[in-house]
């Protein structure tokens, strides 16, 4: 019998679904200008808010991956009084996991504010998360993390092999870490996810199963409608860790993530 391994190849294979989805409404936000001073880094630049003052304390949020007036307009519309900086790096999670494997590369971003951070907010979309992950393996700078927002983007490789599909605990041992820091109380972690299912490595499903499963916090399902038509499925509480589950595996329900950041910054203000 040769149908069953070709039904299972070809289930694997949707990478995201062929279907179109007609469903929910994919609204998307309209490109508004940003004012404030800019400040340049490697990386971009932090744009500060009309009331920052020189040398007094400010919220800093970096988000990673995405059209960077997105991100810019969503933390002004959420945080009016934090700074912004959109690290727009190319493809990959390798392509933001890379660069911020260097511990220096954070300072670099927090000497270039000239004022302290009063807190210290990491966000990514997709494979941004790949230097969220990277950032939070270093003692020194997950410290200075406060809050981080993943939005449909945390992923990883398969241990062992791919038929018993188990996501690979070294790419996720770092979030491991943090949620088990905000189930204490002591940080904040949000994360997003749609059913987008990869195929060649795990998705966010997988990943948010397999984190939940070992802080052993069980899934609260729900239906209710969210920001920008999405279909809210689950939606999951203990301590400061929250996880919420979306309808979805077309493009547009990933992309509803990253349009969706003012709204996520508004559930862990």
């Amino acid at each position: 019998m040769v149908v069953l391994p070709l039904l299972l190849a070809f289930q694997l294979a949707q990478s995201p679904s062929p279907l179109v989805e007609n469903t929910r409404i994919h609204e998307r936000q309209t490109q508004k200008e940003v004012p404030g001073q800019r400040i340049p880094t490697k990386f971009g630049e932090i744009i500060l808010p009309p009331s920052a003052r020189p040398g007094r304390p400010i919220e800093l949020v970096i988000h990673f991956h995405g059209e960077p007036w997105v991100a810019q307009q969503s933390v002004r519309k959420a945080y009016p009084k934090a700074a912004v900086l959109a690290v727009q790096l190319g493809s990959g999670s390798r392509a933001y996991g890379d660069p911020f494997r260097d511990p220096a590369a954070l300072s670099g971003i927090l000497a270039a504010l000239e004022r302290p951070v009063s807190r210290l907010v990491l966000t990514g979309w997709s494979a941004g998360y790949g230097a969220i992950r990277e950032i939070l393996r270093q003692p020194e700078n997950a410290a200075r993390v406060q809050t981080v927002v993943l939005l449909d983007g945390m992923h990883s490789g398969y241990d062992a092999p791919e038929e018993k599909r188990v996501p690979a605990e070294a790419d996720l041992y770092a979030f491991e870490q943090f949620a088990r820091e905000a189930l204490a109380g002591h940080k904040r972690l949000l994360i997003l996810h749609s059913e987008v299912f990869p195929s060649t490595f795990a998705s966010t499903t997988e990943t948010t199963d397999w984190l939940l499963q070992r802080l052993s916090v069980k899934r609260h399902p729900v239906l209710h409608w969210g920001p920008l038509g999405m279909q809210m499925v689950s939606d999951t509480r203990k301590g400061k860790l929250r996880v919420i589950g979306f309808a979805g595996n077309s493009a547009p329900d990933h992309v509803d993530h990253l349009h969706a950041l003012d709204w996520a910054l508004e559930q862990v203000d």
